[in-house]
């Protein structure tokens, strides 16, 4: 945690996405300016269970950790608790707005408000997308699978639509050339990211990410909870990110009131305008 002790201003507590990503670049691209922009404000750089500087996880064969959505926000929680905070402000990026919605709608008295950036709430939605640009990309036929999907799942099963278009689409391009055509606005905010996370010598989180999607996480659709938010929700979102803008964030928005502020930049949207960036932020955390 960084900030003035003595701060009487909710903490506020970046949540990276990825999953299985961390937050040092955030803080290495964006926090001076941070710090400058938020002179009274502490911040937790949180790097969640399993990912950046909190090791990795353990053999859940083993009796290790487990990994889901209820263990992040209980994470949160714990660590809300361990630095005697009695309010946060939840700022959670890509997956990470995923914990900061549910930790607000869990614990409502202990959440400020909550601000996300570039969400993802409804995968099964952000499957067909992935799969969509990875068939225009590849020069391939788009074929949805979810139709046969749904037909060849028992009755009373749950078809897991949202695995089968992730398999589809990841067999056309491979990820990360395809998050890479769906999140960036230019090549230069691409390498400017990847340049920040070698000197951090923290790239990683496969393990983070197959254990979210052995529970299910491309299966895992969060629009109905955001209705039993009570908390001020503000949206950031990048006009070139195409994994979030306008579907994911359209979510938000409609259903939880999310105020939305869109950028002309990409998924991570220090990068692209951290002038514009630092504007909304610290508008989203005053108004």
């Amino acid at each position: 945690m960084v900030g003035p002790a003595e701060s009487r201003e909710p903490a506020l507590v970046f949540l990276h996405g990825g999953p299985g990503y961390n937050s040092y670049s955030f803080r290495a691209l964006f926090g001076d300016r941070l710090a400058e922009t938020l002179p009274g404000r502490r911040v937790v750089y949180l790097d969640q269970r399993g990912a950046g500087r909190s090791g990795p996880l353990e053999d859940t064969d083993q009796g290790g950790d487990t990994l889901d959505l209820d263990t992040l926000v209980g994470d949160l929680e714990a660590v809300r608790e361990f630095l005697e905070l009695d309010q946060i402000v939840p700022l959670g990026h890509g997956f990470g707005a995923l914990i900061a919605l549910e930790y607000a709608r869990r614990y409502p008295l202990r959440t400020a408000r909550v601000v996300v950036v570039n969400p993802w709430v409804q995968f099964p939605e952000l499957a067909l997308t992935l799969l969509e640009e990875a068939s225009a990309l590849s020069g391939t036929e788009l074929d949805d699978p979810a139709d046969e999907v749904r037909a060849a799942a028992p009755d009373g099963e749950h078809a897991p639509v949202g695995a089968a278009r992730i398999e589809a689409a990841f067999s056309r391009l491979n990820a990360r050339d395809l998050l890479n055509a769906l999140q960036f606005r230019d090549p230069q905010s691409r390498m400017h990211l990847e340049f920040a996370d070698t000197e951090g010598q923290l790239i990683g989180g496969g393990e983070v990410q197959q254990a979210l999607v052995n529970q299910g996480l491309w299966e895992f659709e969060y629009p109905p909870f955001l209705q039993e938010i009570r908390r001020p929700v503000f949206v950031i979102a990048g006009a070139h990110d195409r994994t979030s803008y306008p579907e994911q964030v359209g979510w938000v928005a409609d259903l939880a009131g999310g105020d939305v502020t869109v950028l002309d930049t990409g998924h991570y949207p220090w990068l692209d305008d951290e002038d514009a960036f630092a504007e909304a932020l610290e508008e989203a955390l005053t108004r």
